[in-house]
Order: C-alpha cells, then structure tokens, then sequence
C-alpha cells in the first residue's frame, strides 16, 4: 500500500460514524463443556529465585517486533500461555444461570427446559437432587520454571480440580495455592516440577496508544492470538475496590479469562479478565489486570498464601467541589474522612472525621479511591505519613498501619480445624464491613467441603453453634471440638443468611 493509500484509508477511518451501543461490564468467564459455565502487595517483583540453568525465560529472547507483524514475538511467548481446565461441582443440574447461547442454540430452547427439570426432581420432594459435576475452561501463563502459574479468581474459585493443558498438548494437574477476590487474580503450581517455558512482567506502564497482543484460550478453541492497541488506563468498571485496569481494543472473549497480553518486547503488561458488551462477545472493549498490580499479589499469595494489606481505619468519600469549598481547598482532590473506627491506626494516631487526606508519603492522592489502593499497598506494620488539611491548614500525622481485618482473621483463624473438616473460614462480624448482624462472618467457603454442600455461602452469619451463641472464630471452633469430645456427628449451627435465618447441621468427621 502506498502512502496515499495509508493517508485516505486513514481519513475513512476517522469520518466514519461511531455506532452509539449499551455496554455492560462483564467478567470474562470460563467455557462451559459440560452442564455449567462459571462467571470467574507488598513486593515490587515476584521473585522466584535464580532460574534453573535449562528454564527458558521466554521474554527475554524476544526479538524487535517488525513492524509487518507480530510472529516472531508470538513464536517467543506462545509456548507459556496455557488452557486451565477446571472441574466444578453442580447443584442439580438447574438451567439457571446458564447461557445457552455458547452453545449455539437461543434463548428460550427447549433444551433449556429439558436442563432445568434435573434441578426441579428435589423441589417436588421425588427425591435429592444428586451431585454432579461441570467442566470449565479458562486461560492462564507461566511466570516460572517450577511451573507456577497466574490465572482469574473467577476461573478456579469453585474448582474441584484444575488441571493445565501446555502449547504441545501435554497436561498436567495443578494446585490453587491462594486467591485474591478483591483483585480478581489467582495463583497456580503444577503438581510435577520441570523445566517450563515462561516470561516475565513488563517494569514500566503501557502507554495509550501502545501495541499490544492478547493471547489465551477463548470458546475453548486452544491457543489463540488477537493485536490491538491500549485505549486507556485506570479505568475503574465496579468489579471491585481496587479497579486500575488497563483498556484494550484486542479481540477478547469468553474463555480468555486469566491469559496474558503482551507488549512488542513479550513482556507481560496485563492480565485479561472482563468486557464490555451487550452480547457477550467481543466488541472491541476489553479489560486488563496491570502487571504492577498483578506482580504485587502473587508475590503475597506465594509467600503467604493470602495478600496482605495495610489497614488505616477510615471511612471516606470524594471531594467534590461543593465539599472543596466548604473546607476552603483550592482544588477538589483527594478524600474527606467520612468516620474514624474505634481502635483503628487512625485513631489512635488522631485522624478525625472532616478531616481531608491530601498524601500519603509525599505522594498527592486524587481521589478516594486512589487513597484506598495507596494504603492497601503498603504492608502492615508500614509507618506511613499521612497529610491532612484541618481548620485551613495542612499538617502531617504519622500512622502505623495494621492488617485488614477479615483478611487476617480468614487466614489465620480458618486453620486446619475448620478449613480442613467444615469447609469455612471465618471472621468476627465486627471485623467485617458492611455486616450487622452479631455473630461470625462466613468469608470463605472450601469448594466440596460439607459446608458447601450444605449451601453455606460467604457473606452468611453464624448465629449459633450448637445452642451456643458466637462471636469468634475461635467460639466456633472450641463449640465443634466440645461437641466432638461428647460424641456427636452432627453440629447444628444457626445461620442468617440474605434471605432470612436458619439451620444447617454440618457432619463432623
């Protein structure tokens, strides 16, 4: 093409008119293959150790990317990207929830009534609905020789089990060593140690405008390569507290959920995880976990097989114009503390309600929930100084951060007791935002364990336990190991949930 054809095909481009379409953000899920489909900081690197001399460190090798294609950079990178096969456990075998448009056939099929009479048997009391079992498929990469890899929470979080299929076809099983639902990110380690092929994170940010190259498994098709640039960053769509993601137009679908997208260096820059469509497809709007990001929490989860943040102990809101005004600010930047909790490092280090946070370290905060990913960042026990503006005036306070509740109390007081037998990790209800009921807050449910077979739920209040009432994990677990001692099988709990209260006994092995 010559240069005057680059030049007119250009302006086309540009007078064409942009088609107006209702976008709706939605997490990229996995592939069903069977009856179901599911939806699914501390350190700078992740730092694996020297690299075993046969590892091959793909993005190292990466040659300048030519500017009439991207081959040589996917020759490189292809061989870390890698299927994650996820086998789930199904309640019934009820239609609902699932999308039989992935299946070619339309809303309304009557296959979709023939799914749903298997989850129906139950309700007309003929008999229990049995266990059955769906299959999943998402993407994932190596980052390391021993055969760690990174994927999506949503892909894994009700897996059974996991298994990794290679660029060459070879599978292997695979373990979840944690999860991160609050970022949405996952971490894997392959049951047999080798010699994987793996790459690495980009040090820098993309910039806009920057090619980019998406690689990962969607409709289940296998390896599969799509180009396009990064529209935008920062870009916060609600799927959780510490939206930051990267946007780019690369064709991305269902089933790419967890794969990596690549600058023209082969270095990793993002991780996909959702989209922007009205029909589920591809639209040209697609949503990336920034390697930064992605570097912090699986660095946490391998080390201590949860991430850890830092805790201030504050409820804020943004600043707008009217509130910059009344606090006599010349700009409407940073966060207005809406409320201090008790004992939290905030209060003990004398931050008060009205107070407005302006930085953190020296370091100018835009907006609130900027300030919420700043502190989350910084490990607990982290001195940090915060500046705030109070009767007209700047002032800096020195805080020591704590860990977050609920993150701390999930880990540390699940233990083997209750993790291991029950299936439940847990936190007092007071530690836990948003909850307020008395009681302990279920916030984590083992996939398979008999509590989740016996539909306990994260977010669901433990009122009771055996008569007596709770308001700490460790209350839960000494009411289990008494009723052990005198004998029982069962342990009969009360439980409020979202749709009212009741009772579910657990077995006790």
């Amino acid at each position: 093409m010559h240069e005057n054809d680059h030049s007119e095909a250009l302006k086309a481009r540009i007078k064409s008119p942009k088609r107006a379409s209702r976008r709706v953000s939605m997490l990229l899920g996995a592939v069903a293959l069977g009856a179901l489909s599911t939806g699914a900081l501390l350190q700078s690197t992740f730092d694996v150790g020297p690299a075993p001399a046969y590892a091959q460190n793909l993005s190292a090798q990466v040659p300048t990317a030519n500017p009439a294609g991207f081959a040589d950079v996917v020759d490189h990178v292809k061989p870390a990207v890698v299927s994650v096969r996820v086998k789930v456990a199904v309640e019934g075998a009820s239609a609902e929830g699932l999308d039989l448009r992935q299946f070619g056939l339309p809303e309304g099929s009557p296959f979709e009534r023939f799914f749903r009479r298997f989850g129906e048997e139950d309700q007309r009391g003929q008999r229990p609905a049995p266990r059955r079992f769906g299959e999943a498929q998402g993407s994932g990469f190596f980052i390391s020789a021993d055969g760690y890899v990174v994927t999506n929470n949503h892909v894994v979080e009700k897996a059974r089990e996991v298994e990794i299929q290679t660029d060459d076809g070879k599978t292997y099983s695979a373990k979840v060593v944690g999860t991160d639902p609050k970022t949405d990110l996952a971490l894997l380690k392959v049951d047999e140690g080798g010699k994987f092929p793996y790459v690495s994170f980009a040090s820098g940010t993309p910039r806009v405008g920057d090619w980019v190259l998406a690689v990962g498994n969607p409709f289940g098709l296998g390896g599969t390569v799509t180009a396009g640039i990064v529209s935008a960053r920062g870009r916060d769509i609600g799927a959780g507290p510490y939206d930051d993601f990267l946007q780019v137009d690369a064709a991305v679908n269902r089933g790419n959920s967890g794969g990596p997208t690549f600058n023209t260096s082969g270095e990793v820059v993002g991780v996909n995880t959702a989209i922007a469509s009205p029909s589920g497809g591809n639209v040209g709007i697609a949503f990336a976990i920034p390697a930064e990001t992605v570097q912090k929490v699986v660095a946490e989860i391998k080390d201590h097989g949860t991430v850890r943040r830092g805790y201030l102990g504050v409820q804020i809101q943004p600043i707008n114009e009217g509130i910059a005004e009344g606090l006599g600010l010349k700009e409407a930047k940073g966060a207005i503390v809406a409320r201090v909790e008790d004992g939290s490092p905030a209060a003990k280090a004398g931050i008060k309600s009205g107070d407005a946070i302006l930085a953190v370290d020296g370091q100018e905060v835009k907006n609130a929930r900027e300030l919420a990913r700043d502190i989350a960042g910084f490990a607990p026990g982290r001195t940090v100084d915060i500046t705030v503006w109070r009767g007209g005036k700047k002032s800096d306070i020195s805080v020591t951060l704590a860990t977050m509740p609920g993150e701390k109390t999930a880990s540390a007081e699940s233990g083997e007791e209750q993790a291991g037998r029950l299936g439940l990790s847990l936190a007092p209800s007071g530690s836990v935002d948003g909850v307020d009921k008395d009681g302990v807050v279920v916030v984590g449910v083992e996939p398979g364990s008999p509590a989740e077979e016996r539909g306990l739920r994260t977010g669901d209040v433990i009122v009771t336990v055996g008569g007596k009432k709770v308001e700490t994990p460790q209350d839960v677990r000494q009411a289990v190991t008494e009723l052990r001692k005198e004998g029982r099988k069962a342990v009969l709990m009360q439980v409020e949930t979202a749709s009212g209260a009741r009772f579910v006994a657990l077995p006790l092995a």
